[in-house]
């Protein structure tokens, strides 16, 4: 009954502190050691009487660890507040031409990384200042690299009014860094944005002018990328504003990107927790796994009655990992490191004797050289450092033999099953599938852009249409191949769910009407259209009556019921490319149907076709008379 009130208590203790991490790695750091406590407290032997005996030693040890920080404390980190204030005064020197190499402006930007800062540092909580100054970071470090980008495309220095922007761009990270160190005189609010309403209004009146007046084009590229980094600095300006206020003094727009900075704290920290409550968040399947591997050691440990039953609970503690193939990296090495240890310790064991004395003093410089080497070689030189460790204290308590030494062996085995257990059967993949879903969701996010931005830059090239997920465009190519023999217009059933027809029904079109894709001479009548069936059957082609050849500049015929040819090629083939002679009733004229009179090669941004079938750059509409796709 012992055993299974301590496995329902380490459910609990083991999933509270793991997934305490949602709050950052502060809360995070404290969670083994919480979890520690009552690992070593819920083994036998049960003693109640010695409780206060085991609170005073905790007291001891708590002082003596206070004390030693006080008096030996480790090198004090930069905040993270100081690091976004140093790259801004890196950022207001490289807004002169020529003031900071552009790779330097990439390795102020690189510090700025999370993963560059120290864990206790890393502004990961949910208030509006943590959050404030994570968004301030990002931005700092886009603008250092447009900078750096800038500096390398236009070392020669730029216009006067993009130098008047940057000068702006300047003063802006000078006093936000200084606003940032001491919390006073902040930028004035909307200098920037003011600066840059008049910045792109002057280049609209550029862009207004006559040909002649305009500026070139990368000129125009340079403006961009002047106004690109100034609206980096302005949301350096809110961030900023927010991290040391609390709360933004002015509208942070756009209210997308600042959607916290009028929530309240505990309605953020209740939206963090609520968000990680799911089994698609990483911290929370962390926490299910290790709550149920201690809860699966502490079962197995007291079921077995395992000696020194604890260590497996430390073992599958220290060595789970987020995925299968890391755990089994981690076992392995561990594993390979107690062996070693074990034997060591064995001997020592087997060659000191009883003798407490000699395991007092080796205790210390065992302890030194293990909890300091330890990490920096790696699992497997940790794990058998801290078995010589655990040998030398024992020796000190009871008689111990090599005995320790295989019981040690045996705990660790156990608990490297356990842990490589539930990491196989609690998402082994890790972050993977959570990683793909959240690109997902990132690239159909920007797929949105993608239609706008295409249209700006075709604009004139082609027609843009509605569809249900977007829009597309069908852009004027010439089709490779020859031109498909039709004087059908009989096109198949349109893909729809109604059942009215959508184009008139069309008659068949007498011999020596040309094709409407191209400027060719249809040789036969009646055939059917390419897209039928009976089109992808192999015909045999009739050469037209004889007459004279058309002239170079040879219009279109056909029948009323025809629509214009859409686009002149001057390479389409003709009816005498497949050995035939183009009609003696030929009429003749230009490209546009007259002669003399320009068609449409005249215009190479005219549309190929109206028709809602598909297009991409290397396939285009064919037979614009029947609406089907080539």
């Amino acid at each position: 009954m012992d055993t299974w009130a301590a496995v329902g208590g380490m459910l609990v203790v083991g999933f509270l502190p793991a997934f305490a991490a949602v709050g950052g790695p502060r809360p995070a750091g404290v969670g083994p050691g919480l979890q520690l406590f009552y690992i070593l407290a819920c083994f036998p032997p049960y003693a109640p009487d010695t409780l206060g005996q085991r609170l005073s030693g905790l007291t001891i040890g708590i002082l003596l660890l206070t004390a030693l920080e006080l008096l030996l404390p480790d090198p004090p980190a930069t905040p993270y507040r100081e690091r976004i204030a140093r790259a801004l005064d890196e950022a207001a020197r490289g807004t002169a031409p020529g003031g900071v190499p552009p790779e330097r402006l990439r390795e102020a930007g690189a510090r700025l990384r999370l993963s560059a800062v120290p864990p206790a540092e890393r502004p990961a909580g949910a208030g509006r200042r943590d959050r404030a100054l994570e968004q301030s970071g990002r931005a700092v470090r886009r603008l250092l690299d447009q900078l750096a980008t800038l500096a390398e495309t236009s070392p020669t220095g730029i216009a006067p009014a993009s130098a008047a922007l940057l000068g702006r761009v300047s003063r802006l990270c000078t006093t936000s860094a200084r606003f940032l160190r001491t919390g006073e005189d902040p930028p004035v609010p909307g200098a920037l944005e003011a600066a840059m309403r008049d910045f792109q209004a002057g280049r609209v009146r550029q862009a207004s002018a006559a040909p002649g007046e305009r500026p070139p084009a990368e000129v125009e590229r340079r403006h961009s990328r002047v106004l690109a980094l100034a609206e980096s600095a302005r949301m350096v300006e809110i961030t900023t504003d927010i991290a040391v206020h609390g709360r933004p003094t002015e509208p942070a727009l756009p209210r997308r990107l600042f959607w916290y900075a009028d929530l309240s704290t505990p309605r953020l920290w209740a939206r963090r927790v609520v968000g990680n409550a799911t089994f698609r968040s990483v911290l929370f399947q962390n926490a299910v796994r290790t709550a149920l591997g201690l809860a699966a050691a502490r079962a197995v440990a007291g079921s077995l009655d395992l000696s020194h039953g604890f260590w497996v609970l430390l073992v599958v503690l220290t060595l789970g990992r987020t995925t299968a193939g890391a755990t089994w990296q981690a076992v392995r090495q561990a594993v390979a490191g107690n062996a070693a240890g074990a034997l060591v310790a064995g001997a020592l064991l087997i060659g000191l004797g009883p003798h407490t004395d000699v395991y007092a003093a080796l205790l210390a410089p065992v302890m030194l050289v293990a909890f300091a080497l330890g990490p920096l070689l790696g699992i497997a030189y940790a794990q058998g450092l801290f078995t010589l460790v655990v040998a030398a204290a024992f020796a000190q308590i009871e008689p111990v033999t090599w005995r320790l030494s295989e019981a040690r062996m045996i705990d660790v085995v156990t608990g490297s099953v356990i842990g490589l257990l539930c990491g196989l059967l609690a998402w082994p993949a890790g972050a993977r599938s959570e990683v793909h879903r959240a690109m997902a969701d990132l690239l159909r996010t920007c797929a949105e852009l993608v239609p706008g931005t295409a249209e700006a830059l075709l604009r004139g090239r082609g027609r843009w249409r509605g569809t249900r997920r977007g829009r597309r465009c069908v852009v004027s190519r010439p089709r490779r191949g020859p031109c498909p023999v039709s004087t059908s217009c009989a096109s198949p059933k349109p893909r729809t769910r109604s059942t009215a027809p959508r184009h008139p029904p069309r008659t068949p079109v007498p011999t020596g009407t040309r094709c409407s894709s191209r400027r060719t001479t249809c040789s036969s009548a009646p055939t059917t259209c390419p897209g039928s069936a009976s089109a992808r059957r192999p015909t045999r082609r009739t050469p037209p009556p004889p007459g004279p050849a058309p002239r170079p500049g040879g219009g279109r015929g056909g029948g009323p019921h025809r629509r214009p040819a859409r686009r002149w090629h001057p390479g389409a083939r003709t009816a005498t490319d497949f050995g035939g002679q183009p009609p003696a009733d030929a009429p003749v004229g230009g490209p546009g149907g007259v002669a003399g009179e320009p068609g449409p090669a005249a215009h190479p941004d005219r549309r190929l076709a109206d028709t809602p079938g598909p297009a991409t750059a290397a396939r285009h509409t064919v037979g614009a008379s029947n609406g089907t796709p080539g």
